[in-house]
């Protein structure tokens, strides 16, 4: 028998913010690949221009309107896939609010809260959801499972006006580290994916800045700019039975930026 360890036809894998940037990235790798996918999104538009992008590829994909922060749409929405699909391998909590705003000390509290709802509670109903499924399939002779989120480097770097922001990455590095060591009995890993500069819709404003682009792009010893193709075959090893013994990761895919 050939040895496919990347082959990961007939796995189903939930990609939250799945609808542009590196989410679009992740489900676009894990469906060339043959998995089955699900992106949800608040935008309807975006759910359907990266639908039509995810339908070429030929696996079974889907999108659905669900805003991560609140837990009922959660869990529904959760159930809408479960119905549709039957299973979930793997679940990349990907979507979250950008950073930036005042100084901390001027942060409006409304702000702070919304960036919590989004970036931090949004995760947990999201892996909550997905864990009890894989443990639940475990325990029941299925075990494996795949929990991932796109934290950033602010979680490790001073970030001046994103405390707020970086809170919430910082938050969900520890959050996952549990996470693996906790759910490893069930054969169930979990990863942090932590970008540098990627030019999506998120860094639209800071790569139109002429000095930003020529003070911080000379940093990252690459000589470019991520792009979201970028992180498509790092889902794919992922959602492999390659990657099956390896958990606790923090994926740094900057460019060599973190280093120089």
């Amino acid at each position: 028998m050939a040895f496919a360890p990347f082959d990961i036809t007939g796995k189903v894998a939930l990609v939250t913010g799945g609808n542009g940037g590196i989410g679009l990235g992740f489900a676009k790798g894990i469906a060339s690949a043959g998995g089955n996918v699900v992106i949800w999104g608040t935008n309807e538009s975006k759910n359907a221009a990266a639908l039509a992008e995810l339908e070429t590829f030929g696996t079974q994909v889907a999108a659905m309107q669900c805003d991560v922060s609140n837990s009922e749409q959660v869990e529904s929405c959760f159930d809408s896939v479960l119905a549709d699909f039957g299973r979930v391998d793997g679940c990349f909590a990907n979507a979250g609010l950008p950073g930036g705003g005042p100084h901390f000390d001027e942060l409006p509290e409304e702000d702070w809260r919304r960036m919590m709802s989004v970036n931090l509670d949004g995760v947990y109903y999201t892996f909550k959801t997905a864990a009890s499924h894989m443990r639940t399939r475990a325990e029941a002779g299925d075990p494996g499972g795949r929990l991932v989120g796109t934290t950033s480097l602010s979680a490790w770097s001073g970030a001046p006006r994103s405390v707020h922001y970086a809170s919430t990455k910082g938050a969900m590095n520890s959050m996952i580290r549990s996470l693996a060591v906790g759910y490893a009995r069930w054969s169930i890993t979990a990863h942090t994916i932590m970008p540098g500069w990627i030019d999506t819709a998120m860094k639209e404003v800071s790569f139109n800045n002429d000095s930003f682009v020529d003070n911080v792009r000379i940093r990252v010893p690459m000589r470019r700019w991520g792009v979201p193709e970028d992180f498509s075959g790092l889902a794919v090893y992922i959602m492999s039975d390659a990657s099956s013994y390896h958990t606790g990761e923090n994926f740094l895919i900057d460019g060599g930026y973190w280093l120089f």
